[in-house]
């Protein structure tokens, strides 16, 4: 693995939908003492719906958008000065353009969480707008692995104990 100097600290979490990244992102940044961010609850505050009924009403270019915008605006927090550890919603930095704004703004680390624990997690939820088709949620994920390679870092999520996952990242050779 080819390690680069990061510029400034953003630690964002990368991986499919239901993989952790907003429970182990808080527990994370909580034990940096970091601020935390889950781009979807913020996309879903500034918008004052939720992103199944912004992808109804709105289609899921104009919530790519969104998505984009508000990544951009963490990356400048973050380049001011402010560490922050931001949660990336599963489809996010499978876009070129918001993969672009955070490869050289801090590090990625894809939480690579087997499928049938995903399946189990999300169990009959319907409410994310990519996982109602349940017969191609297997090849979205499949579909998403190798654009999830491209994170700085892997850690394997296999257990539910959320602080062992933390302890794996404050692990990595970045800490």
């Amino acid at each position: 693995m080819l390690l680069k100097l990061k510029r400034t600290p953003g630690l964002y979490l990368v991986g499919f939908m239901a993989c952790g990244k907003t429970t182990i992102g808080y527990s994370l940044a909580e034990e940096l003492g970091w601020s935390f961010v889950d781009i979807d609850r913020e996309i879903e505050n500034s918008e004052g719906k939720t992103i199944s009924q912004i992808f109804k009403e709105r289609g899921e270019s104009a919530f790519r958008d969104l998505e984009t915008e508000r990544i951009r605006a963490r990356v400048s927090l973050v380049e001011s000065g402010k560490p922050c550890v931001v949660a990336l919603g599963g489809g996010a930095f499978v876009q070129p353009r918001n993969w672009d704004l955070i490869e050289n703004n801090g590090v990625t680390v894809w939480l690579d969480c087997p499928f049938e624990t995903i399946r189990k997690r999300l169990g009959d939820d319907t409410s994310r707008p990519l996982a109602a088709d349940r017969n191609g949620l297997a090849q979205l994920y499949e579909d998403r692995r190798p654009l999830y390679s491209r994170a700085d870092f892997r850690v394997e999520v296999e257990t539910e104990n959320i602080p062992e996952v933390v302890q794996k990242i404050l692990r990595l050779p970045i800490f």
